[in-house]
């Protein structure tokens, strides 16, 4: 079983920035690709970023791409996002999640952190 806790959301101004984290429990977390996702309000939760169990392969959406660097320390077994220049189309709560090798989708989700980003 893995446990995912995010941190690190709040009101930030528009251009400015903030870093999410997201611990984990679990033997086997290292193994797994982690990836962020949002969902704003009335909206469909949507992917972010995501990085292999390596961080040597990561993906962005295109609309934070250049702006947001998703980093991981498998000793830590901790996932983070450092986000740059946030606009207020950013406002939303953000999950952790985790994929398992093999699996179809993400089978294991945070409770999600609020960022709200004023203009």
């Amino acid at each position: 079983q893995v446990q995912l806790v995010e941190s690190g959301g709040g009101l930030v101004q528009a251009g400015g920035s903030l870093t999410l984290s997201c611990a984990a429990s679990g033997r086997t977390v290292d193994m797994y690709t982690r990836a962020w996702f949002r969902q704003a309000p009335g909206k469909e939760r949507e992917f972010v970023s995501s990085t292999s169990w390596g961080g040597v392969n990561t993906y962005y959406a295109d609309s934070v791409k250049g702006r947001f660097t998703i980093s991981r320390d498998n000793a830590k077994k901790m996932v983070y996002l450092r986000m740059n220049a946030l606009e207020p189309e950013d406002t939303a709560v953000y999950y952790c999640a985790a994929k398992s090798s093999g699996a179809a989708g993400y089978d294991y989700w945070g409770q999600g952190t609020q960022v709200t980003v004023s203009s």
